[in-house]
């Protein structure tokens, strides 16, 4: 009499909690929630589609207008705008469009990269101060409180003339290293409260090396504030450019920026307003565009702020006599 063993089957794969999902997944979770809350601001939406624009135009207008900004129109001095030249000539005959485009490209470049430079030396220097405490936070806190006192603007003035001939990512350098101090206080003090975490500890039991927990667990649990600075960054970095350039200290010629451009039009500003106000005019677009992201994000990335809660329906007045009435 044969006997019969019952067949083993695999056991059946337990339950997962709502807590154990994927990294990934939670990322993208969160990545979610975001652009909706971001979408909810529509002055945020509004900074966005202009600063795309403005980038269009920027880098997409040189290809298919017919004047360079490096080029001259005899024919034309200070002429208003027109079809041939859309934001009119200087007094020059230099195509004010051309030339306004190739400032933009400037502005928003120095911008970006020093606002990109600012947030990363902030980041890793107030992180490191505050981990690591000691001698190393009051040498570093030492370094931040010099630089502070010192007048920035002076200084780059200073010392611009003799990158003459240089490139200008050499600009660039000097806007961010006076440019990240204070971001760079707020982060050591936030790093001061996240090491004592449980997570903080933990990785440091298991021997995980010091830049690999600055760097993977306490940086990216202040994503959201290093996010909002470095928008604000490329902000001051691209009024801190254009302030320099429009006294003679930032970008040299033969290349332009909207700080030189703006410069050469404003004594002509009242005869000629076209050579003050365009230039100027894209220069409060960008500034503002910007400006609308950051508190787009600032509210994204708040759960408690107003401005990235759901607006609750508004009824009709019918509907609330209806009401009273019944």
């Amino acid at each position: 009499m044969a006997v019969q063993t019952p067949s083993v089957q695999p056991p059946a794969p337990l339950p997962t909690a709502p807590g154990d999902r994927p990294a990934k997944r939670r990322a993208g979770g969160r990545l979610r929630l975001t652009a909706v809350r971001f979408a909810r601001n529509r002055l945020a939406l509004f900074g966005l589609i202009m600063l795309a624009l403005l980038f269009v135009m920027a880098y997409g207008s040189p290809l298919f207008y017919k004047w360079d900004y490096t080029e001259l129109d005899f024919t034309a001095f200070q002429k208003p705008p027109s079809g041939a030249h859309w934001f009119g000539t200087d007094q020059t005959g230099s195509d004010l469009f051309a030339m306004t485009m190739r400032g933009m490209q400037k502005s928003l470049v120095i911008g970006i990269l020093t606002g990109l430079i600012c947030t990363f030396v902030a980041a890793a220097v107030g992180a490191s101060a505050g981990y690591f405490g000691a001698w190393a936070d009051r040498s570093l806190m030492w370094g931040v409180d010099l630089l502070l006192v010192m007048p920035s603007f002076l200084i780059i003035a200073v010392l611009s003339p003799a990158f003459q001939g240089a490139t200008w990512l050499l600009f660039v350098l000097l806007l961010a290293l006076f440019s990240w101090m204070i971001t760079g206080r707020v982060v050591r003090s936030m790093t001061l409260t996240l090491k004592d975490r449980e997570f903080v500890k933990a990785a440091r039991y298991m021997g995980v090396p010091a830049p690999v927990i600055i760097f993977r667990h306490i940086l990216p649990s202040m994503a959201s504030m290093l996010i909002i600075d470095g928008t604000i960054q490329v902000g001051a970095a691209i009024i801190g450019e254009s302030s320099l350039s429009y006294f003679g200290f930032g970008v040299q010629a033969p290349d332009v920026s909207l700080g030189t451009i703006i410069a050469t039009g404003t004594p002509a500003a009242p005869s000629f307003p076209w050579l003050f106000y365009f230039p100027a005019g894209c220069l409060v677009l960008i500034c503002l565009s910007i400006a609308f992201i950051g508190d787009g994000l600032r509210d994204a990335l708040d759960p408690n702020s107003s401005g990235a809660k759901a607006r609750a329906p508004r009824t009709s007045k019918n509907t609330s006599t209806e009401g009273r009435t019944s």
